[in-house]
């Protein structure tokens, strides 16, 4: 109520456009939703899930909500924090730079051996099909029904240029 009050200020003042929420539950979405609509308040347009082949959670209830209710999805991490473009070899010991190494916690829990398989085997069938595994896992989130654009969150200007031909791409 607070939050989307303020946010609606905000929107009538014009000093925003559009809102959306990042990595809130469905149930959690659909509750400001109907306060948006009981109270006159800004409406979310948007939510920013995690999503990739290793995680798939919003499939089953946050996907359908956002498509019966118009919110477009956003997702991050298409990657598996690299572990789908075959970042990591060894869940024990992760890359000097990677955030598993560099920010521990949730991040190097993420990272586990069953995962750095998965990603193998991604790396072998992006492979047969041409293309990179990043290529591949980027490719695979943006052509999911319901998925509205992938955020891939390249740190340099040699893994955007890698990734935009992505844009062109399709699954078959």
């Amino acid at each position: 109520d607070e939050t989307l009050g303020a946010l609606t200020d905000l929107q009538r003042q014009g000093k925003i456009r559009y809102i959306g929420s990042s990595t809130a539950p469905a149930w959690r979405v659909m509750e400001s939703i109907m306060v948006s609509e009981q109270k006159n308040l800004a409406r979310f347009s948007s939510e920013q899930p995690p999503y990739n082949l290793l995680d798939r959670r919003i499939e089953n209830e946050l996907i359908p909500l956002c498509q019966q209710y118009g919110l477009g999805i956003i997702s991050w991490s298409p990657l598996a924090m690299g572990i789908l473009a075959g970042r990591y070899n060894d869940a024990d010991a992760p890359p000097p730079d990677s955030r598993a190494a560099l920010r521990g916690g949730i991040y190097a829990e993420r990272v586990t051996q069953a995962g750095i398989e998965v990603g193998r085997q991604f790396g072998r069938l992006a492979q047969e099909a041409g293309i990179s595994a990043a290529q591949l896992a980027v490719l695979w989130v943006k052509d999911q029904p319901g998925i509205t654009a992938p955020i891939i969150g390249p740190r340099t200007a040699e893994q955007l240029a890698h990734l935009l031909p992505v844009l062109e791409m399709s699954l078959s």
